[in-house]
């Protein structure tokens, strides 16, 4: 059952032409070949079949700028994309590798964890963070480990969070709202005062929560540079 989005309003309109100048950027393979601090970025992280790559590119509507491979783990490096005006961005998105490496040796499998986990632990311009989760599963082990990675960051407010359930589109309104309900259990247990939070349901394919994803990241961007 396909849930259509909602109209979107003014700020959401503006939101969405942002995120639609998204463009490649640089790729890296180690942590100290990203560039030097300075805009803040947004990165994006989830399990390697969790829809991470669609989500980039319906946000971008560009359907080649986030590489979907047909091999869940494949993509080994952290891909940037700036966004904003081009002669003067505004924003990183940073498109994480996909956690949980079933295709991936066991060796690549534990350097790229740690480059994950030192990612989001030590990034200075990290500004927020996009998980997603695929609302058919929920919340699965792994998913909870990232958590840990990130949460001292998340609530302490440094980092913002917003947990994108994706392929919505594919459950029905019954399941969207168990997979709703489920993850706000799961993340209400671990919010503090500081922390700030979001959850949506999303869908590349019927743009289900493409507004409230765009509108927060940009709020995020905003906030930062003030």
């Amino acid at each position: 059952m396909t849930m259509p989005a909602s109209p979107p309003d003014p700020s959401a309109r503006a939101a969405r032409a942002w995120a639609h100048s998204a463009r490649f950027l640089i790729t890296a393979g180690r942590l100290n070949e990203l560039p030097e601090p300075g805009l803040p970025e947004v990165a994006f992280v989830g399990r390697s079949n969790a829809g991470k790559s669609s989500a980039i590119n319906a946000l971008a509507q560009h359907k080649g700028l986030a590489f979907a491979s047909k091999t869940p783990g494949r993509t080994q490096h952290i891909n940037l994309f700036a966004v904003g005006p081009v002669d003067a961005p505004d924003a990183i998105w940073v498109d994480l590798p996909g956690y949980g490496f079933a295709a991936v040796e066991r060796e690549a499998k534990q350097r790229w964890q740690a480059v994950l986990a030192d990612y989001l632990v030590q990034r200075q311009p990290l500004a927020g963070l996009v998980m997603l989760v695929d609302a058919r599963h929920g919340f699965t082990a792994l998913d909870r480990q990232l958590l840990d990675f990130v949460w001292p960051r998340v609530a302490s407010g440094d980092v913002r969070l917003l947990v994108l359930l994706t392929k919505a589109d594919k459950i029905s309104r019954r399941e969207a709202q168990h997979a709703l309900t489920q993850a706000q259990q799961v993340l209400g247990a671990l919010a503090t005062e500081h922390s700030d939070i979001g959850i949506a349901l999303f869908s590349a394919v019927s743009g289900l929560g493409q507004d409230d994803a765009a509108l927060a990241l940009r709020e995020w961007t905003s906030a930062h540079s003030s």
